[in-house]
């Protein structure tokens, strides 16, 4: 669903950090953001309401390099983790590139990553997309901290699919730079034709 601009000769595409409320999205967009050149990226956008807030903002990576002669811009939105923003989510889901799933290790929040994996699914579903075509890649946050799960149990919970993941603490930067640059190559493979279906 990349949008192609002819004149600016750019295809943007749409990725998007979902996950349960407070696990980490935020953190990796602004992290993200601030390890940007500043001639790379657009403008931080922040959508809040009442109850939730949504991060946007797009930027150019040079080191990805050109596809079919366009650049490639990518458009990085956080989702609401909340259940109840189904509108908001339905509404920036369209149009969706590449998904990251920002998953929260801490025990007491393995309900909250499998209900929101589950409603990424049927989320998908609705839009008419398919989870297991479209380019995804995982992130475990948290790991530094002393309720961690294993990665073994996040994997068997929430990857069945086998798709690439990554294990961060994202206040720190760990493992966001790696996320994104993974789920970026599987959107580029995507517009390149080069994944056989």
């Amino acid at each position: 669903m990349s949008f192609i601009n002819y004149t600016t000769k750019e295809i943007n595409c749409k990725v998007i950090y979902f996950g349960p409320g407070l696990g980490g999205k935020t953190t990796n967009i602004q992290f993200i953001y601030e390890k940007t050149q500043q001639r790379e990226r657009g403008k931080l956008v922040t959508l809040s309401t009442e109850n939730e807030r949504t991060l946007f903002f797009d930027f150019l990576p040079l080191s990805i390099g050109e596809v079919r002669g366009f650049k490639t811009r990518f458009h990085l939105y956080t989702i609401p983790g909340q259940t109840f923003y189904e509108v908001s989510r339905q509404f920036i889901l369209k149009g969706v590139d590449g998904i990251v799933f920002v998953a929260d290790s801490q025990t007491e929040r393995m309900e909250a990553n499998i209900e929101s994996f589950e409603s990424l699914e049927k989320s998908l579903e609705r839009q008419g997309y398919d989870i297991h075509k479209l380019p995804l890649a995982f992130q475990y946050n948290k790991r530094d901290l002393p309720s961690a799960v294993t990665v073994q149990e996040l994997e068997a919970t929430l990857n069945p699919m086998h798709r690439p993941y990554f294990e961060a603490i994202a206040n720190r930067g760990q493992g966001v730079m790696e996320t994104l640059q993974a789920v970026s190559q599987l959107v580029i493979r995507e517009l390149k034709g080069e994944v056989k279906r």
